[in-house]
């Protein structure tokens, strides 16, 4: 009898506890949601209200309380915004001149140069390694005049030469990090390749380049938002508004929208070529979100 009931208690505490653990999962999982939906709405506020302005004209713009839904809706302030200024010039310079050749050599420079960091034995390597990681010390505003001098030097200024042509020699924080996912591949794989007699760039592209396919995405997406986004390296050795990206060609419309007699729906304009700007990032993140998170997650696991 004693045993019976010691048995219907230990059965009506694990009920308890059963519960007891339910009811703070429960808790748990609001608190959680009720701290990410706060804070996925700050990210995200910013990006619709750059985009209903961009719907909007001036008084609406100016409109105190503001409004979280324009009425009516201008869209064609983004024909317009686009219209105003040579923005298609701009997007070609941007793309075509910048983004896209600078993304791709500094994928290939840069593999290049991480795997002879980690999967080829040569004297100094690890010292001459650590003095690349070095240079990722300097900050941008201490090279920012040596750089100048040097590439009014070369006759390189209002050209794409100061970022194509250094992109040839790899970037230091991408060869970090691709070395590092290189020595997470077993050497068992490169060395039966050079059994059978590969070459160390067959080995590269055949064997290891499949296998870095995350890694290389991180890299190539990190370089074409830098790129895409980058305004104070055009500012600098940029001078004529035909060779300008697009991020100077907002400056050129923010210009606009900030002098004495300005344009009329300026900042509509300017909000809605920004939101276009904007919008291939935000396009590209989403296509390649798994490929990314994954790449982030691998690279740095080996030291």
């Amino acid at each position: 009898m004693a045993t019976a009931v010691n048995k219907t208690n230990q059965s009506v505490q694990q009920e308890q506890n059963r519960k007891r653990w339910q009811f703070t999962s429960v808790l748990a999982e609001i608190g959680k949601y009720a701290l990410l939906i706060p804070l996925a709405i700050s990210f995200v506020f910013p990006l619709y209200w750059m985009l209903i302005s961009g719907l909007k004209n001036d008084p609406q713009v100016f409109q105190v309380p503001p409004t979280l839904i324009p009425n009516p809706a201008f869209w064609n302030n983004f024909v317009e915004a686009w219209t105003i200024l040579p923005f298609n010039t701009f997007t070609y310079n941007s793309i075509f001149r910048y983004s896209l050749p600078v993304t791709i050599i500094t994928v290939i420079s840069s593999t290049i140069v991480a795997y002879g960091f980690s999967k080829i034995k040569w004297p100094g390597r690890d010292k001459l390694f650590w003095v690349v990681l070095a240079t990722m010390m300097l900050p941008w505003a201490v090279k920012m005049v040596p750089l100048f001098l040097t590439f009014k030097t070369l006759d390189w200024l209002d050209t794409y030469n100061p970022w194509v042509v250094p992109a040839l020699f790899g970037s230091p924080y991408y060869i970090f990090l691709l070395r590092q996912f290189f020595r997470t591949i077993p050497e068992d794989l490169s060395e039966a390749a050079r059994i059978d007699g590969a070459s160390e760039l067959t080995i590269l592209f055949r064997i290891l380049i499949p296998l870095a396919r995350p890694a290389l995405t991180v890299v190539a997406l990190f370089t074409f938002m830098a790129t895409w986004n980058d305004y104070l390296g055009p500012k600098i050795f940029l001078q004529h508004q035909e060779n300008y990206p697009l991020a100077l060609g907002i400056e050129l419309l923010d210009n606009m929208s900030n002098s004495v007699g300005n344009t009329p729906n300026a900042i509509p304009y300017l909000m809605a070529a920004s939101s276009v700007v904007t919008l291939p990032m935000v396009i590209l993140f989403f296509l390649a979100q798994r490929t990314f998170i994954e790449g982030i997650s691998l690279t740095g696991t080996k030291g």
